[in-house]
């Protein structure tokens, strides 16, 4: 019996061993290919790429930036959204009274982030959805430099590389602190939004408003944008 019990063990450890080596390729595309000139950066954001689905596995299976926070009881915000106006990568406003009766999610965004695959599962939300939803993104430079472009260089690596048609803000701070976007902060102060005080834990941190104004939801980087309780919550 203690036999049996050992090849068990022994077995398992042997399907487990290959997620050292799945993590230290995505250490090693996330942290240590550094651009020096643009093909370098062309190939590192090929890399970051193609190994998204590696990282959102690791992610998935360690729960890293994984967290989901609800509006359970619907508190509604002091402060209405719909007073604030975005203004778009091209230089035109966007007011979000334009967006009442929809839903709003709003992501901050950056080109060189191991997430930054999800440009494509924001894409395919937005098509399936875009009757009830717009997706705004937010570039953002503030989770170790990884949006370094120009609007125009953010704007032209999300339709070449993505297909991106819905808006994109222009390049902004999203975390807390002086010269933090009015946008984030109303996404997370509590005396604005009405309950939430999640700041965004990485680029790609989605943020849900229904077509009332409310914040419904937070769902972290790891939460892709085509999981059942993003869908399910647009689907409400």
């Amino acid at each position: 019996m203690d036999r049996k019990l050992l090849a068990v063990k022994q077995k398992r450890m042997r399907g487990k061993g290959w997620l050292p080596v799945l993590l230290l390729l995505a250490l090693g595309a996330l942290f240590f290919i550094q651009p020096v000139i643009m093909s370098q950066q062309t190939f590192k954001q090929q890399l970051l790429k193609l190994a998204y689905p590696v990282l959102m596995r690791i992610t998935k299976l360690a729960g890293t930036n994984a967290t989901i926070r609800k509006n359970k009881d619907g508190k509604k915000a002091p402060a209405s959204v719909y007073q604030l106006t975005i203004a778009r990568n091209n230089g035109q406003p966007l007011p979000l009274e334009q967006l009442r009766g929809r839903k709003i999610l709003l992501v901050n965004t950056a080109s060189e982030c191991g997430y930054t695959g999800q440009y494509e599962e924001l894409q395919e939300l937005w098509q399936a959805h875009k009757d009830r939803l717009e997706i705004i993104g937010f570039p953002a430079n503030d989770f170790k430099e990884q949006e370094k472009g120009s609007d125009a260089d953010i704007e032209q690596f999300c339709k070449i590389n993505y297909g991106v048609q819905f808006p994109l803000a222009k390049k902004s701070q999203v975390v807390p602190g002086a010269g933090q976007h009015p946008v984030f902060q109303w996404l997370t102060n509590p005396g604005q939004n009405g309950w939430n005080n999640q700041a965004p834990q990485w680029n790609f941190a989605k943020y849900l408003i229904n077509e009332e104004g409310v914040l419904t939801h937070y769902f972290g980087p790891s939460v892709s944008p085509l999981d059942k309780e993003v869908v399910a919550a647009i689907q409400q």
